[in-house]
């Protein structure tokens, strides 16, 4: 037996301030909106780090270049809708997602990964961490984003 001072049963977790800052890029040329935006949500949470905390924000950043080529499989472009509400009386609007393409393809897959991450107070600084953009310059080359295949 040992004496009740020397017994620890503290588990360390990570502090934000000793996370590193991480930069990565993707191209999402070729890919299916659905896959890349729930594995880009699972990178934003940090499940790809042996530190993984669900009450703590990491410090990786993504940017997603390539917006205008990505896939959607099947009949979504036609099929698939976006609601949101004024939160007056008749303030339902919708569009669909041929017409989110057709204005800004950076927002639909923005959206898709908003919808995917956990309902919580971290999801809008997580969000922040996403810079998505249509074609192939950004103007994150100052940080050296790592190149990462999704």
């Amino acid at each position: 037996m040992s004496k009740k001072g020397n017994i620890t049963n503290s588990t360390s977790r990570p502090r934000p301030e000793e996370m590193p800052e991480r930069w990565f890029l993707v191209d999402a040329a070729g890919k299916t909106l659905g896959r890349l935006a729930s594995k880009l949500a699972a990178f934003l949470i940090g499940k790809d780090q042996p530190t993984y905390d669900p009450s703590v924000l990491n410090k990786n950043r993504v940017v997603v270049i390539n917006a205008e080529k990505i896939k959607v499989t099947g009949n979504k472009l036609a099929q698939k809708t976006y609601y949101r509400h004024s939160g007056y009386l008749g303030g339902l609007k919708s569009e669909t997602l041929e017409d989110v393409m057709a204005k800004n393809p950076a927002k639909a897959i923005e959206m898709s990964v908003s919808r995917m991450l956990p309902k919580n107070k971290l999801r809008k600084s997580r969000l922040a961490s996403l810079k998505v953009y249509n074609n192939e310059s950004h103007p994150h080359e100052g940080q050296k984003p790592n190149k990462l295949e999704i």
